[in-house]
């Protein structure tokens, strides 16, 4: 690849998207972002912004023409809550989106594609165990993914590999495992665990409440890797010559009770725990890193302390001005 290329990122409203960026302008590129929605707390990088629906196959053929490359990331997604409520609307939408952005793609001749896909994809049955086996990427067959987000991933996944073999566009695939940072949905159903905990503990903090509520027992276990370590990832996948899917995350397995007071350490607080029925997702989930170090030489390296510091003052920030907000609307105003 040449030193500085045009890009198009999609989703380059969400989270993930919007520091990649601000990652690949600061890495010199030229860069464009597509998005239903622009970016919610910052203003973008992108030397192009273009809101558009990539559900519409004309919108997704304007979005990729004259660009060398794509990073994928465009998707209907949110924590545990959502998806697993929303199982007819994210296949389909995210379906729609990933066909005609990649073929799009294909028809204006973007030579490199990165495909944005998840843990989502791996079993359930190898994932019934809080003390879960690590996910090597050969795991994900025979497949049986617990959602329709996990399903949707999956096929676009094999049609990636059938655009490279078929057509030779350079595709490139990724599975995420729990991404998270600052500047991410932090509320309103959509937010991933890190944030949601985040958020409990700052309103838990900031209004004297003595205890937050976790769903279920808190003893499923996952995997968080912070969105720097992710942007770095990204790049070094692209700019390589693999192709297969490829795990990016940490490999650090946690309980959600430990995540809970890991949040509570960095805000200097000390809570209770309420558990209460909800979606759980799978009982236990988390990374082989085999292959990223074979692969990239490289793993990620922010450990869950700093990732979680930064992102809990970010969001203790957020909740501390919708409070006062909040406040403020509930008092009536002074007349003079």
């Amino acid at each position: 690849m040449t030193s500085a290329n045009k890009i198009l990122v999609t989703g380059a409203g969400g989270f993930i998207g919007h520091h990649l960026v601000t990652r690949l302008k600061q890495a010199g590129h030229w860069v464009r972002g597509v998005d239903i929605k622009e970016p919610e707390y910052a203003p973008t990088d992108a030397d192009d912004f273009m809101v558009r629906d990539l559900r519409e196959p004309e919108h997704a053929r304007v979005a990729t023409r004259g660009v060398d490359q794509v990073y994928a990331l465009a998707a209907d997604m949110g924590g545990m809550g959502f998806i697993s409520a929303n199982h007819a609307t994210i296949l389909h939408n995210n379906a729609m989106i990933n066909l005609n952005t990649l073929e799009a793609a294909h028809q204006n001749g973007v030579t490199r594609y990165l495909y944005t896909s998840s843990a989502c994809v791996y079993p359930e049955y190898k994932q019934t165990d809080a003390a879960v086996t690590a996910l090597k990427e050969e795991d994900a067959y025979p497949a049986q993914p617990q959602d329709a987000y996990g399903w949707e991933k999956l096929i676009t996944e094999r049609l990636c590999m059938h655009y490279r073999e078929e057509y030779g566009i350079e595709t490139r695939t990724v599975r995420f495992h729990n991404i998270f940072g600052p500047l991410g949905t932090w509320d309103g159903g959509r937010e991933k665990a890190p944030a949601a905990m985040c958020r409990k503990v700052a309103i838990a903090k900031l209004t004297g409440k003595p205890a937050i509520e976790i769903w279920g027992d808190g003893e499923q276990t996952r995997s968080f890797c912070y969105i720097d370590d992710c942007l770095e990832g990204l790049q070094r996948l692209m700019a390589s010559d693999f192709h297969d899917p490829l795990n990016l995350g940490q490999d650090r397995l946690v309980t959600i009770n430990q995540l809970a007071d890991l949040v509570c350490a960095v805000a200097g607080v000390t809570l209770g725990k309420t558990h209460i029925p909800g979606p759980q997702g799978v009982r236990g989930r988390n990374s082989d890193n085999t292959k990223l170090r074979q692969v990239l030489g490289w793993e990620p390296a922010v450990s869950l302390e700093v990732g979680l510091a930064n992102t809990y003052a970010w969001i203790e920030t957020q909740v501390r001005q919708q409070l006062a907000t909040s406040v403020s609307v509930a008092s009536p105003t002074a007349r003079s």
